[in-house]
């Protein structure tokens, strides 16, 4: 029976072991899933039975009884087995159809390569409607499409699939499984290696459970799928939901504690009314002080002839009329606290230089005439008496007197 088998697979990269002793198989017909977390080697496991990884590989691999190991990677394709990588490696610049017919390319493929494309457009339609169409202008889901179908056109036996949903929505992920189980329903085999466990296991019939390069386990696909600790450690945690129950009922039982019983005091008060400050009633003076406000209607009575009552009101008012006059009092001192203060101060005139005073003397000796004022000397007959005369001194408003 044609079936992909590894035994005693061992990877190297310098020092580091990527893989030791890897053991599994895959026929025709079915999907074999292999799990792991990152660094697990799942990817490695696929390469080196591609012949290309670049760490030594070492063990045993063959398909249908013939050796793989060691062999170009064009050749494993001739065996019957070929890799679609993991970011799909399309050619972005060719339409869809030429990169269907690049994977024909193998000797293996060339005559039957119209049935194989037929074939291939029956289970993929859309790969037919898109035919013209650049990949690279397509979708994610689409070229991983495409990256399938280029892989089926080298007639293979044994298809390999490295994490072929990665950056695919959830939606375009649950179409690229479906299209998988149309693969093997078209009798290839498939070697899927996946970081959706969910999904996987829910197409696949057999399942690998790859920790730091060994193998932990094999078994069905529902048989891992069902597995507490599988589920725990690669579907969200479903095992973490029953660990709590379980410690719950391993816990021994615990004596009945009552609560203590916590008495709430409510918090004082932190403000005060004004009465509790004063210690007068505001109100009442307020409501009294408009009282007495009123003319009086009656003629004035003494204090001595004035009853108890009426003289306690009395000294109520004065008490108002005191502290009305400290708070005006108080009020002027702050309106006055809060103006400031003004004071005036006349401007003093513009200095002048000394050349410009000069300058300035010169110019009103020159342009100004003399000031001359005659009047008659008291002392002297009428007419004919002397002439005082008054000349300014430039640059200022005195007079030189003179006579004549």
């Amino acid at each position: 029976m044609k079936m992909l088998e590894l035994h005693g697979l061992n990877v190297t990269y310098g020092k580091h072991r990527a893989l030791d002793g890897v053991s599994l198989s895959t026929k025709p017909g079915e999907i074999v899933v292999i799990l792991g977390a990152n660094g697990a080697g799942k990817s490695t496991v696929l390469k080196s039975i591609a012949g290309i990884c670049e760490g030594r590989v070492t063990g045993t691999m063959s398909m249908n009884g013939e050796a793989l190991l060691g062999l170009p990677p064009h050749k494993v394709v001739e065996r019957g087995v070929a890799l679609v990588p993991e970011g799909r490696g399309v050619f972005g610049d060719l339409s869809v159809r030429e990169n269907l017919m690049l994977g024909a390319n193998p000797n293996r493929a060339r005559e039957d390569a119209q049935a194989n494309y037929d074939r291939l457009i029956d289970l993929f339609p859309k790969l037919a409607e898109r035919a013209g169409q650049t990949v690279r202008t397509m979708s994610g889901g689409e070229q991983q499409m495409v990256a399938i179908g280029r892989a089926m056109m080298s007639n293979p036996t044994i298809l390999m699939l490295d994490e072929p949903s990665l950056g695919l929505s959830p939606l375009l992920s649950k179409e690229l499984f479906q299209n998988l189980k149309a693969v093997r329903e078209a009798g290839l085999g498939i070697l899927l290696v996946e970081q959706n466990a969910r999904l996987s296991l829910g197409i696949a019939d057999r399942g690998y459970l790859l920790e730091n390069g060994e193998i932990l386990r094999e078994d069905r696909a529902d048989v891992l799928r069902n597995d507490p600790a599988v589920q725990a450690a690669y579907l969200g945690g479903g095992a973490s939901k029953a660990a709590p129950a379980q410690a719950a009922k391993s816990a021994p039982p615990t004596a009945h504690v009552t609560p203590p019983v916590v008495t709430v005091r409510q918090k004082a008060a932190s403000t005060q009314s004004a009465a509790q400050v004063s210690g007068l009633d505001i109100n009442a003076l307020v409501s009294r002080a408009a009282q007495q406000s009123q003319p009086a209607r009656h003629a004035p009575v003494s204090p001595a002839s004035m009853p108890a009552k009426t003289r306690s009101a009395t000294a109520d008012k004065s008490t108002s009329d005191t502290l009305r006059k400290l708070l005006s009092q108080l009020e002027d001192a702050a309106r006055a606290a809060r103006m400031p203060e003004t004071v005036t101060q006349t401007p003093l005139p513009p200095l002048r230089p000394a050349s410009r005073l000069s300058s300035m003397a010169a110019r009103s000796t020159a342009a100004t005439p003399a000031a001359a004022v005659s009047r008659p000397d008291h002392h002297s007959p009428a007419p004919g008496g002397k002439v005082e005369i008054y000349r300014r001194r430039p640059g200022s408003s005195q007079f030189d007197r003179s006579e004549r």
